[in-house]
């Protein structure tokens, strides 16, 4: 039987003239169904929940179906929606929290990491029934999460400034005290025990701010990837997940096997550099190898991972779909460098502009009518060059 899937999508709300946030959220979801549509910390943010689905062609419909809704709700109030990990004309100023007990300590707590928290996230679900077992996969897949890090990067400025990194959402998530790799645990029993005694420390008030890069799910039986940037391409989305599912499919079986492995040398600690390489150079750079933990082209590491986990993408029947995206991708560049291209050749409006129309599954931005030249970037801080190529839709389709 193939292994479930889901999605949540975490957008930011745009004014579509000016490219700034918009704190609409609660109007927004006014009209749309409170099971797959929610608000979040900030109110320039929604967020979205798939069905669950066993097929990436289901996952794929579906995504794009709640785009297209959500979209429709934003354009009825002059507003759009851009699924990437930052937005380039961000300002704390413009937005404010979710109303709400829980969250309002979050902002009294946290201060500035919540004042800031002007990020969005794609976050992947796999079932995995066992608890235990889902502890024991978190530690075997770890390894190879940057990867779809990188995959995903789509937040190269951060409050009008290009801050050199493909995914500064990372840079800005890890300032939360339970961000980062999750460590490694023999059973639930022990992963409990860490997180209640990070709750008990007063430092996070309930197990949904366990943070970490990967979760086992405190509400359902699966275990939840969080690493990665919103993405604006639905069919990047679709990658990730199969990759993810792969992984976790791959890591399930050999545990289950009768000479299961244990947690290699026990460290973790490269972990963490991994992450920040793949957030500071995307699909443009080099990423750590997990097999050698050397630097290696990206090109090569995302093909590694396609090589590992290839028997669980052909059992699901994934093969040539998953195979197809990731080399389009390669060949695309990441959407950082994409947004990056857009700011060079005219403004960081513009950079918005694409992240909007990627996001609505569309080829280019829509035309704005004439207006004098635009000058978004702030004095002294010139945006990146780079180079960027054509969207793709998913294999097959």
């Amino acid at each position: 039987m193939t292994v479930r899937i889901g999605v949540e999508e975490e957008f930011h709300i745009v004014e579509v003239e000016t490219g700034l946030l918009a704190p609409r959220a609660d109007t927004m979801l006014e009209t749309l169904p409170a099971d797959t549509f929610t608000t979040e910390l900030q109110q320039a943010t929604v967020e979205t929940n798939s069905a669950v689905h066993e097929s990436l062609a289901g996952l794929y419909d579906d995504v794009v179906s709640a785009r297209r809704r959500l979209d429709a709700a934003a354009s009825a109030h002059g507003l759009a929606v851009v699924a990437a990990g930052t937005v380039p004309l961000a300002r704390p100023q413009d937005t404010r929290p979710t109303a709400g007990r829980r969250y309002r300590h979050m902002v009294d707590e946290y201060r500035l990491v919540a004042d800031e928290q002007l990020i969005c996230g794609t976050h992947v679900h796999v079932d995995v029934p066992d608890r235990d077992l889902a502890v024991r996969v978190m530690c075997e897949v770890s390894p190879w999460l940057h990867v779809l890090l990188a995959l995903s990067a789509s937040s190269p400025f951060w409050l009008g400034a290009d801050t050199g990194y493909a995914s500064w959402r990372t840079m800005v998530w890890q300032r939360w005290p339970t961000a980062g790799p999750p460590g490694c645990y023999a059973d639930a029993a022990e992963y409990d025990a860490a997180v209640r005694c990070l709750i008990d420390s007063g430092v996070i008030s309930d197990a949904g701010m366990i943070y970490h890069d990967i979760r086992p799910s405190a509400h359902q039986q699966t275990l939840e990837l969080r690493i990665c940037d919103a993405c604006p391409r639905p069919e990047t989305v679709v990658l990730v997940a199969g990759l993810y599912r792969a992984l976790v499919t791959e890591a399930r079986e050999r545990l289950e096997g009768a000479d299961a492995p244990g947690c290699g040398d026990g460290r973790h600690e490269w972990l963490r550099a991994a992450s920040w390489r793949a957030a500071r150079s995307g699909l443009e750079g080099a990423l750590i190898d997990p097999g050698t933990r050397h630097e290696a082209p990206a090109a090569q590491v995302v093909r590694r991972l396609l090589e590992r986990v290839r028997p669980a993408l052909e059992a699901a029947g994934d093969w040539a779909t998953v195979r197809d995206l990731a080399e389009r991708a390669l060949a695309a560049g990441s959407a950082a460098h994409r947004m990056r291209r857009a700011a060079e050749a005219e403004d960081l409006l513009a950079c918005t502009d694409l992240a909007i129309a990627e996001t609505r599954g569309e080829d280019r931005p829509r035309r704005r009518p004439a207006a004098p030249a635009r000058n978004l970037t702030p004095p002294g801080r010139p945006v990146a060059r780079s180079s960027g190529a054509g969207r793709a839709g998913i294999a097959g389709r």
